[in-house]
């Protein structure tokens, strides 16, 4: 489903350039959910941006279900993040005094879904991460966890193929971590989505079926981690 060959992102820094991220070849299939693991500065989090075709690689490809995401005009592009990703960051970005529904509502709305179906898939997903009383509240009402999993459920909401999440159980407890783990495994195991998953939690990578490590841009190793179901 999503392929990277050979990818090459540069970024000035004091004048220098530096690889984010150097020659990284990987695939993710369908039915798949992968760890990506590495030290601060390692490139993680850029790579999930290439993924989400936000950044565009300098050499090599980054390509979904076949389709060069560089070749994507800047209008294609937002709908390939509309309609085929759920991208999790570490910033929630939620909007302020508005109520978690519509703040999970907002990809559903986007896409042109009526706004009532839109909410009625917003409360089921936050059903689904555990906040399904506090559907009314707005984000000042909420803990930093509860804000997290608000911004899950939003990107989950509108069925995408691809789910890139960056750290998503950093603001949660033993738990919820635990909890979020499972339903993104759920998701790829028995949805047949394409997990890619950020983490310095060591029981999140355990529950991916591969971990990829990166030092310094570079793919070090690519383990077996888990027995997909």
């Amino acid at each position: 489903m999503l392929e990277l060959q050979q990818v090459v992102k540069l970024f000035q820094s004091g004048g220098e350039q530096v690889h984010a991220i150097d020659g990284v070849t990987l695939k993710l299939e369908a039915g798949e959910m992968l760890a990506l693991q590495g030290p601060s500065g390692s490139g993680k989090s850029t790579l999930l941006l290439l993924a989400a075709a936000a950044l565009q690689a300098d050499r090599g490809s980054v390509s979904y279900q076949g389709q060069d995401l560089a070749a994507l005009t800047e209008r294609e592009s937002a709908h390939y993040r509309l309609a085929q990703v759920g991208l999790i960051s570490q910033n929630t970005h939620l909007m302020a005094r508005v109520p978690a529904v519509e703040n999970a509502a907002t990809k559903l709305l986007l896409g042109g879904i009526p706004a009532n179906e839109a909410h009625e898939q917003a409360v089921e997903w936050l059903q689904r991460v555990g906040l399904g009383a506090r559907a009314k509240r707005t984000p000042e009402e909420l803990s930093g966890g509860e804000r997290q999993r608000v911004a899950i459920a939003r990107a989950l909401a509108g069925n995408p193929q691809l789910i890139l999440a960056d750290e998503p159980t950093a603001n949660l407890d033993t738990e919820r971590s635990r909890e979020i783990i499972i339903l993104l495994g759920g998701l790829a195991h028995q949805a047949g989505k394409a997990v890619l998953l950020v983490t310095h939690d060591p029981e999140a990578a355990e529950a991916a079926d591969r971990t990829i490590h990166l030092r310094d841009g570079q793919l070090q190793r690519d383990t077996q981690t888990a027995e997909t179901p």
